[in-house]
Parts: C-alpha cells; sequence; structure tokens
C-alpha cells in the first residue's frame, strides 16, 4: 500500500496487519503478486522483412512501488505496450528460419532458447523505469502472416523434396558402385565401357525413380 499525504509520497506498506497512519494520508492499493498475461499475436517483420506472428507470454511483477505509482500514468497498460514494442524491436533481429538467409546460426525457429533471452531482456530493460520486474518471458506462438503462409509452405515442402531427393541419389550411387565391383569380384559378367554405362543409367532410373518399376523382358542380347 503507497501512503500519500497531500500528493507527497510518505512510505509504502508491504507488510500484513493493522497500522495507524494519518488520516490525511491517501492510500494506494498496488498488488505485489506475481501476474502474467499472454499477448495475442502480434503481426511483425522478422530480419529479412518477412511478415510473422508473435505472441508472448510475460510473467512479472511490482518491485518498486514508487517508481510504478510516479513515473508512469498506468502501469498495467505500460507493460503491455512496451511488451509489444520489445516484440517488434527482437523479431528485427533474427529471421524466421534459414532458408533465406543462408548464414543465419540462430533463428527464431531454431534459437527459440537464445531468442527467449533476448525478449526477456528487452522487456526487462524498458519496464525498469517503471519499478517493475520481469521474471519470465518467451514466445508461445509463432507462424507466418496468413497472407504468406500458403507460399512459404510450398517452399517448406520443395526444400524437403529437394533433401529427400539428394538422399536418394546418394543411396542409389552407393549402391550401383557395390552392384557392379561385385559383379567383378565374383567374375560373374564382364561389362565393356558401353554396357557399364547402360546398366548404370538403367540402376539409377529405377533406384531413384519415384514410381515402382515395371518388369521388362528383354528377348534380345545385351547390345540391343
Amino acid at each position: 500500500m503507497v501512503l500519500l499525504l497531500f500528493g507527497e509520497y510518505k512510505g509504502t506498506v508491504k507488510a500484513n496487519g493493522f497500522f495507524w497512519v494519518n488520516p490525511f494520508m491517501t492510500k494506494k492499493k498496488i498488488s505485489l503478486r506475481v501476474r502474467n498475461f499472454e499477448n495475442k499475436p502480434l503481426k511483425v517483420n522478422d530480419k529479412i522483412g518477412n511478415p510473422v506472428m508473435i505472441g508472448t507470454i510475460v510473467v512479472w511483477q511490482v518491485e518498486n512501488t514508487f517508481k510504478t505509482t510516479f513515473d508512469v500514468e498506468d502501469y498495467e497498460n505500460f507493460v503491455h505496450l512496451q511488451t509489444d514494442a520489445a516484440v517488434r524491436k527482437m523479431a528485427g533481429l533474427y529471421s524466421y528460419d534459414n532458408f533465406d538467409d543462408d548464414h543465419s546460426e540462430i533463428t527464431l525457429r531454431s534459437g527459440v532458447e537464445e531468442v527467449n533471452h533476448s525478449l526477456e531482456k528487452e522487456i526487462s530493460e524498458r519496464l525498469l523505469q517503471a519499478g517493475i520486474k520481469v521474471i519470465e518471458a518467451r514466445i508461445s506462438n509463432l507462424a507466418y502472416a496468413s497472407e504468406i503462409a500458403s507460399a512459404m509452405l510450398q517452399r517448406q515442402q520443395a526444400t524437403a523434396i529437394v533433401a529427400a531427393r539428394q538422399k536418394i541419389v546418394e543411396g542409389a550411387v552407393g549402391m550401383v558402385e557395390m552392384a557392379l565391383a561385385d559383379l567383378k569380384m565374383k567374375d560373374i559378367i564382364e561389362f565393356d565401357e558401353e554396357k557399364k554405362a547402360a546398366m548404370v543409367s538403367n540402376l539409377m532410373v529405377v533406384l531413384c525413380s519415384d514410381r515402382s518399376a515395371n518388369p521388362v523382358l528383354n528377348v534380345g542380347t545385351l547390345n540391343q
């Protein structure tokens, strides 16, 4: 409880019990309990300008009742406004992912711990002037803005397909090398360069295709 005498600060009562105070004093109650709020997803731009939606959870507590009473007009509204400002600034420091920024080691998606620490530090610095301590701040919701979400999903799917194809090709090359080496070692059949190239081509087509191979009976020779 903050005590004022004709507008002048006279002290704060934080203990429980009965107290005698000057009857002319004005008493203002300020809760010292730990409080939290979940900020609705806010549309901001990341480091490379992509619009993203970021929701946050902030756990805070009034620490200095003098600053809370005299340095800001509405400390609860101040917490919300400064949180929004901190989220905007923090988002501009990181890319959503590293698809468009290959040199970015920490992103909003992958660097959760680092990003949350940066957010908590930014909010703490902003609320310090109001006598408010930030206990925890973290991202609760992260997604692309609706206007680019579909395009970004297609890009992620394409990237995943390319990566999968790369693994398939690497595996197919290894299998072809192993097959040629076994045939040569066991002296099952001799290949000239032309036959070897044809076999490699056929095996790569079968192994890398996204459809199952259809059996074809060759009634001619290997040269046909």
